[in-house]
């Protein structure tokens, strides 16, 4: 007699997501992508802009750096990735945005990058250099064992305002993310998403009301024995 085995969770892989921010107050409004309906991961979901960590995000040239006391966050439990670990995840969280949005968040004040690594080449023709100092780290979120894609993800806060370039089309019927809305802060979580968006927004709107201090503790999220788990890093 053979028992039913049950089969073992997907993977984890680093990633990173931009939740931009237009507005403030009342009138605030978070960036949404809806994803592709034949997609396996979140098919149909609303979401936010980002993905999975690549080589090339440890190389490319910034025009400032990221926040110490976030740098820090970033890198709790994962000092073995490397001491350029946390600055990677920021990079990943802007180059994911351009490449599923045709947003480019940046600076162009030194023109874009001499040799850009082959993942960042089509945001340095634009003519810009990322500035981590503007990103907040929001959270941090494991997706859930039964689904058959499953990411490590930090999530960023990011003011429009530093949009500075745009690539039209990028968004279709046949992309990842076939529209993008710009959905009034207040009324989000009406969206079709995941529990575990659900979850981050929340924790992005509690920060955002709070003045976004750098001093507060940051949420991350993961289902332990079926339940949800929220420590503080």
């Amino acid at each position: 007699m053979t028992q039913d085995l049950k089969p073992r969770p997907a993977r984890t892989r680093d990633a990173a997501a931009l939740l931009l921010i237009d507005g403030k107050g009342a009138r605030a409004r978070v960036l949404l992508g809806k994803r592709h309906p034949g997609l396996k991961f979140m098919p149909g979901k609303y979401v936010f802009p980002g993905g999975r960590l690549e080589r090339g995000d440890r190389a490319m040239t910034v025009a400032g750096p990221l926040d110490s006391r976030d740098e820090a966050r970033l890198m709790a439990g994962c000092a073995a990735r490397g001491e350029d670990f946390a600055r990677a995840l920021a990079l990943a969280a802007i180059r994911e945005c351009f490449e599923e949005t045709g947003l480019a968040l940046g600076v162009a004040d030194y023109g874009g990058p001499g040799r850009a690594p082959a993942c960042w080449q089509a945001y340095g023709a634009q003519g810009l250099l990322p500035d981590l100092g503007g990103l907040h780290f929001a959270a941090r979120a494991i997706t859930p064992p039964m689904f058959p894609r499953r990411f490590d993800a930090r999530f960023f806060l990011a003011d429009a305002q530093n949009i500075a370039a745009q690539v039209e089309g990028v968004c279709h019927a046949d992309a990842e993310l076939t529209e993008l809305v710009w959905a009034p802060l207040d009324e989000a979580e009406s969206y079709d998403m995941a529990a575990i968006s659900l979850m981050v927004l929340r924790e992005a709107r509690a920060r955002i009301d709070a003045g976004l201090s750098r001093f507060a503790p940051v949420a991350h999220l993961r289902r332990r024995r079926g339940a949800w788990r929220r420590d503080l890093l």
